[in-house]
Formats: C-alpha cells, sequence, structure tokens
C-alpha cells in the first residue's frame, strides 16, 4: 500500500479534533494523519522501531512542515504518556495482541469524551505466523462495545493478497451525556 491507500482507507475516521496518536505506527500512516488533519495538527507516533520513526519525521518535516509529529520510541501496551487525544489510529497493529480488551481499555483511556478510534485490520478472524491474532469486522463491532467503544462502523475496504481483505474501522467514545452514571 502507498500514501494514496493510507489516505483512503482512514479519511472518513480522521475528524473532531487535532490532537491524535498513531499506535504501533511503523509503516506510513503518521502521513495519512498529516495529510488528512492539515496545518496545526499534532501527532504522536508510538512504535518500538525508533529507525521506523526516525524515517517517518523527516519524511513528514518534508511533506508536512505545518504539522507537529512527536516520535515516541515505545510499546502502545505499557503506559504512555500522552495528553487527552481527539483521537487514535490503530492500523496493522491489534493483530499482534492477543488480549486485545486489555490493551484496548488502556488505549481507550488516552481519548476525550467523543474520542475517534480508527481501526486498520485484517478482516478475518484466524492468523498467521506474520498476522497472528486479526480481528474480523463482526468480532470487532462486538470487541469494541465490550470495552466502550459506541457506533461502530466500517469505513472502507480493500482487498489484500493476504487474509482476503484490510477493512477501516471507526468507533467512538461516549460523550458526557451519553455517559451513564455508576451505581
Amino acid at each position: 500500500m502507498d500514501h494514496n491507500d493510507h489516505v483512503a482507507l482512514i479519511r472518513d475516521g480522521i475528524g473532531g479534533g487535532m490532537t491524535w496518536a498513531d499506535l504501533g505506527s511503523g509503516g506510513g500512516f503518521p502521513l495519512a494523519m498529516a495529510d488528512l488533519l492539515g496545518p496545526g495538527a499534532t501527532i504522536y507516533s508510538v512504535d518500538r522501531d525508533q529507525a521506523a520513526l526516525a524515517k517517518q519525521s523527516s519524511a513528514l518535516r518534508d511533506r508536512f512542515p505545518n504539522v507537529t509529529l512527536h516520535p515516541i520510541v515505545a510499546d502502545f501496551t505499557q503506559p504512555l504518556d500522552l495528553p487527552a487525544l481527539d483521537g487514535v489510529v490503530m492500523a496493522n497493529s491489534l493483530h499482534f495482541e492477543q488480549d486485545k480488551a486489555e490493551v484496548l481499555r488502556v488505549v481507550i483511556g488516552h481519548l476525550r469524551p467523543g474520542g475517534r478510534f480508527v481501526l486498520v485490520e485484517y478482516d478475518a478472524d484466524r492468523g498467521n505466523p506474520w498476522v497472528p491474532h486479526p480481528v474480523s469486522f463482526d468480532r470487532w463491532t462486538s470487541l469494541a462495545a465490550g470495552v466502550g467503544l459506541e457506533e461502530s462502523r466500517r469505513i472502507a475496504t480493500v482487498p489484500s493478497r493476504f487474509l482476503g481483505s484490510i477493512y477501516a474501522a471507526l468507533s467512538l467514545t461516549a460523550t458526557p451525556a451519553q455517559q451513564r452514571p455508576e451505581r
């Protein structure tokens, strides 16, 4: 996939604010986010691969000089020092985690009320050595609801040589008016 493919996959999920994170961001999705968010955006790019982050930083500076990128060498499954975020993108990173609900609860804790969660994932429930734990869109809707995300919908699909297709989904965190008081 190239930059235009990345933009097309997440276009309908990006918006609702200018402070975003890409978790497991070794690829080109921070550039797509910068393209869609535009000048003044701030993107936290979290990945364990320092070289990939350095390459991203250079490309983003050259192509989108009015977007601020904060590269963070870290494992997104561990506690992160992030501000309240308007949105999170997880593109081809959640399928490495077996306990997705635990990871998602931590991740969505960084989102503001009404925040956006964009998932890019293989539409399969059986993996392989390179994609060990994919989550189909049907399974995603249940998983997302179970961790407090709402209004999950598919926003794009592209064919893939591996595991059939890749989809992008948008899910939202509850706004204060939607949150129920605890009993």
